[in-house]
């Protein structure tokens, strides 16, 4: 199966190309097939109106189309089937208040008889039939209880409703009753407004790391975190995912957001390209860590989140070190102008220098491809 990059990845490589850079220095630099980038380049070209063909936005609708044919095909077949449930469950004095109504809406009477299964003779009897005094004494009590809710202002439930009832009015009528009266009608009362308290430095996750850094293996401890840097436009916000064995960035996205999307997307990307299993992936406790979206593609994934303590930065030495690092030999070198710029560079120092060709005294001056190169990942034998 061929591999798929993230979209973000593809703009920036196209980026390198519009900047002077050949086709075949970045895919030799990215360790990328030549006739992907020419690839993409043409549809870039066909995007932008230059050539011919289906442009990006025509082949996502052509994709929608057909996922929605789907879905539809789906849907109707969960509708038969429910209709084949409901035939099951309701009994026949239910399925002719449903004839009635769809009578009533310029339904043919006989056709929805036959739909739901029942005879036309038995729901003519049904609709001549006088009233029993249950059902009457239902619509006397839901004026009342109607009534007893408008005198409210709309704001009592059902267990106020029935203190009026029935010590107010001297009706005698149960709680359940009067809830499925109300149910019947839609008529509610105003719920209480709930006070959330705020879960301020409250720990979601356990540390399972505690400082411990050092790892034997490729993708046994993932550390991940955000950092921010200004241009004349606007901050630029920069995610990574880093492997602690190799200090690899296996994952990253950039975005001029700090959004939950930020950190999920490099989680993504990491897990496109390391297919984990058991993973750690240890991050602090920004609200972009612990939101829904981020923990559950973790969980999904099989990854397993730890979080050091709040406050402390010697929890995730490791991502702290590289954010310094690259501080110096890239942030904070020149004066940037415009977010597709530093975008571009730090996609850069990512993918071509740091993992490529920086070369880090933690794994004895080897780059992290060296490294995972000299030190492989044992095969699992089933």
């Amino acid at each position: 199966m061929p591999r798929r990059y993230p979209p973000e990845f593809r703009r920036r490589v196209l980026d390198l190309l519009a900047a002077g850079r050949s086709a075949t220095d970045v895919a030799q630099d990215l360790g990328i097939s030549g006739a992907c980038i020419y690839n993409w380049r043409k549809q870039d070209r066909i995007d932008r109106g230059e050539i011919p063909g289906l442009s990006t936005p025509e082949r996502s609708e052509l994709a929608a189309a057909r996922r929605r044919i789907n879905a539809l095909e789906e849907e109707l077949a969960a509708t038969k089937r429910a209709n084949e449930l409901l035939k099951e469950a309701m009994p026949p004095k239910g399925r002719f208040a449903i004839i009635k109504v769809m009578a009533s809406e310029g339904h043919s009477i006989k056709i929805s008889c036959r739909v739901l299964d029942v005879t036309g003779a038995g729901f003519h009897a049904w609709r001549a039939r006088p009233p029993s005094q249950r059902s009457i004494r239902h619509a006397w009590l839901t004026d009342l209880i109607t009534r007893v809710h408008v005198d409210s202002r709309g704001t009592y439930g059902s267990r106020r409703v029935h203190a009026e009832l029935t010590l107010g009015q001297g009706i005698g009528v149960s709680q359940g009753a009067v809830e499925m009266l109300m149910r019947r009608a839609g008529l509610q009362g105003l719920p209480n407004r709930r006070r959330h308290k705020s879960r301020v430095q409250m720990a979601t996750a356990t540390d399972l790391v505690e400082r411990s850094f050092a790892r034997s293996e490729p993708d046994q401890l993932w550390v991940t975190d955000i950092t921010e840097h200004r241009t004349r436009e606007g901050k630029v916000y920069c995610s990574v995912v880093l492997d602690v064995f190799s200090r690899r960035v296996v994952g990253w996205s950039i975005d001029s957001a700090p959004t939950a999307a930020l950190v999920t997307n490099a989680l993504g990307m990491a897990i496109s390209n390391r297919d984990p299993d058991g993973t750690l992936i240890h991050s602090d406790h920004g609200t972009q860590f612990t939101s829904w979206a981020f923990t559950r593609r973790a969980l999904d994934s099989g990854l397993v989140p730890s979080m050091g303590s709040i406050g402390d930065c010697y929890d995730n030495a490791v991502i702290e070190s590289f954010w310094a690092r690259m501080q110096v030999e890239l942030l904070d070198r020149q004066r940037w102008n415009t977010r597709v710029e530093l975008a571009n560079a730090i996609f850069e120092y990512l993918e071509i220098f740091h993992n490529r060709k920086r070369r880090h005294s933690a794994l004895g001056m080897r780059t992290p491809v060296e490294f995972e190169m000299m030190n492989p990942q044992p095969v699992q034998v089933a």
